[in-house]
């Protein structure tokens, strides 16, 4: 199927490994012309987004390259562990405005241009903890919920003008965060990481992790104009772990 991402451009955050890598990749392969944002590695914008001034210097980046994107893929690293019941309002201040308000200014950012072309992708990469919340990650389960219930109603707002919202939901994708949380997972409870990644592929039907590759074609799928009638959508790609539809 020809996606018909030829002519299209793409601006991806998070894109020197992962998910954000993946989805970066899937895109460039489609033919998109795909402008990668990461806080290292070999990308063409450099910025941090626990930086305050981060959104605005990537902004003007894209800009001063004379570049508007048709395809926007909020992507953010994931935040510490930590329990509810001990943590504290300070604790959100930072990855509040890393996780919500920096993808906010990005999209308000370059949403006009995007409805004046009749042509738009905004793609938020969140997380199944949307659906089931998920014990220990109490940070990312709240401030991602906050993004998902504004790209929802952005969607509607938007529809009219060619312009998608959706959310890609990742399950248990073999990629460096998750190896970094059943590392975090096993040190807390006597368990080797490679049980806990045992035990966490026993939990999923498809008896096995996602492949970054299969997140990032999803995706790909989403932003082109071949998915134009699916908006304000949760897409789950987690081999059917999460117990509801």
């Amino acid at each position: 199927m020809d996606l018909q991402l030829e002519g299209k451009t793409a601006l991806v955050l998070g894109a020197s490994k992962g998910l954000g890598r993946a989805i970066a990749a899937a895109l460039a392969a489609e033919g998109a012309e795909v402008i990668t944002v990461a806080r290292s590695g070999e990308v063409h914008i450099t910025a941090d987004l626990d930086d305050p001034g981060a959104p605005q210097a990537i902004i003007d980046a894209v800009r001063s390259g004379g570049a508007s994107p048709d395809i926007l893929v909020l992507n953010s690293g994931g935040p510490p562990t930590g329990a509810a019941a001990s943590t504290t309002p300070g604790d959100f201040a930072g990855v509040f405005d890393c996780m919500f308000n920096a993808q906010l200014s990005l999209a308000q950012a370059f949403l006009p241009g995007m409805r004046a072309r009749g042509f738009g992708r905004i793609l938020a990469v969140a997380s199944t903890s949307l659906v089931t919340p998920i014990p220990g990650l109490v940070l990312s389960n709240a401030v991602r919920a906050m993004l998902a219930s504004w790209c929802k109603t952005l969607a509607a707002e938007v529809a009219a003008d060619g312009v998608t919202v959706n959310l890609l939901l990742p399950g248990q994708i073999a990629t460096d965060r998750l190896t970094s949380l059943h590392a975090t997972m096993a040190a807390g409870s006597g368990m080797a990481a490679e049980q806990i990644t045992a035990r966490s592929i026993a939990a999923i039907p498809a008896g096995r992790l996602g492949r970054p590759e299969e997140f990032g074609d999803i995706a790909a799928f989403l932003a082109s104009p071949r998915a134009g009638f699916i908006t304000g959508s949760a897409i789950k790609i987690d081999g059917g772990q999460t117990a509801t539809l």
